[in-house]
């Protein structure tokens, strides 16, 4: 944590430790699709790999309201 980063007063910053991946919401996003559009498949080549990575994407973003599910952490909206 640096005191050179200017927080705006509408947003707590919670510090994660370090090394504790499963903390980290991205990581369960990541986990997400990898399970649902990316397992079980062989890539011909970089290209196909690419693009199944951004289909996977677009299908993930197209559900914002599983990105909040899977992100959210109670611990951080408990006062």
């Amino acid at each position: 944590m640096t005191g050179k980063l200017l927080v705006p007063d509408n947003i707590t910053l919670l510090p994660l430790p370090p090394r504790c991946p499963e903390l980290n919401p991205v990581e369960n996003l990541w986990q997400f699709i990898r399970a649902n559009w990316l397992s079980n498949r062989i890539f011909k080549s970089y290209d196909d790999i690419v693009d199944h990575c951004c289909f996977a994407w677009n299908k993930l973003i197209d559900q914002p309201w599983r990105i909040m599910t899977i992100g959210l952490r109670v611990w951080a909206h408990r006062s």
